[in-house]
């Protein structure tokens, strides 16, 4: 097995009783401890959008994406770095990974703060295969986020999270959106950046054209919308949501292009939703609608 980094006897099922946590053997040959290392200088550079961009690469850091993307994912991981206490902390982890014949290594806590200071022990480095609308659109969609020009990596990480609990069939990021390898994406997208295609770098005419083509009705999220999420029947049909930036909310372009605009009732006092929050409310109000008897 090739992933077992520098020997199996590293990993050998030993735990604590006390505890009731698996012993990380404290004297590890052959473990990475240099933080000066080219090779986590690297992963380090996986920071930059630049390197990104060369070598078709990103990290995933923190438990619960790494986990979510070698249980998704393995094929197109590299590398898994771990230290001693998330090895002890999350051993599901590095038992999926090392069932997966995946490169295991453990690091000192110098070398991992080094490579991330965002990591929490554990670090996946990653190759950056993007999806294609003409797959999601092959596979017959039900429900799909459009995303136009979403630049908030926070938001784009949370929509994609919110598109995956709702069941959608893909997250598509239009021509000048935020990169979604990049880490804060990945990192707030808990995992779910590898439940479902996410695809980028696409006009928004050419989503909307595919999409309509599938069967799927265009609605835009729009504050001043004249039909309701809570009570149109349109979501009841197949959907693609149009959700606009952050600052300026939907282009000209797409209202025009969309079948109809649907607001997202306030009773309170605030005086908007984000896009994150208002793309949570919509998708979730079609899945509902989606999976009741009449829409069967």
């Amino acid at each position: 097995m090739r992933g077992l980094f520098p020997s199996h006897q590293l990993w050998t099922d030993r735990w604590d009783v006390a505890s009731d946590e698996r012993i990380f053997p404290v004297d590890l040959a052959g473990a990475m401890t240099n933080p000066r290392a080219d090779r986590v200088a690297r992963v380090r550079s996986l920071s930059q959008k630049s390197v990104r961009a060369r070598t078709s690469t990103f990290v995933v850091e923190g438990p619960q994406a790494v986990r979510e993307a070698v249980r998704f994912g393995a094929a197109r991981i590299n590398d898994v770095y771990v230290t001693r206490q998330a090895a002890s902390r999350w051993p599901e982890i590095v038992d999926d990974a090392l069932a997966a014949d995946l490169w295991v290594h453990p690091v000192s806590d110098e070398v991992m703060e080094r490579m991330s200071p965002d990591a929490q022990g554990v670090l996946a480095v990653m190759e950056a295969v993007e999806p294609d609308l003409a797959d999601v659109v092959a596979a017959g969609p039900s429900l799909v986020a459009i995303c136009e020009e979403l630049r908030d990596p926070g938001n784009a990480g949370t929509v994609i999270r919110a598109a995956d609990a709702a069941g959608a069939d893909a997250v598509i990021f239009t021509l000048g959106s935020v990169e979604v390898t990049s880490p804060k994406v990945v990192r707030s997208s808990a995992g779910s950046l590898f439940h479902l295609p996410v695809v980028t770098g696409v006009g928004l005419a050419d989503a909307v054209t595919a999409l309509r083509a599938a069967g799927c009705v265009v609605l835009a999220a729009d504050g001043g919308g004249e039909h309701s999420v809570e009570t149109s029947p349109l979501i009841a049909r197949p959907t693609a949501w149009i959700f606009g930036t952050e600052a300026q909310g939907l282009s000209d372009d797409a209202r025009a292009m969309a079948d109809a605009m649907v607001s997202v009732p306030l009773r309170g006092s605030a005086e908007s939703l984000n896009v994150a929050m208002a793309a949570t409310v919509c998708l979730y109000s079609s899945s509902r609608a989606h999976a009741a008897p009449s829409s069967r």
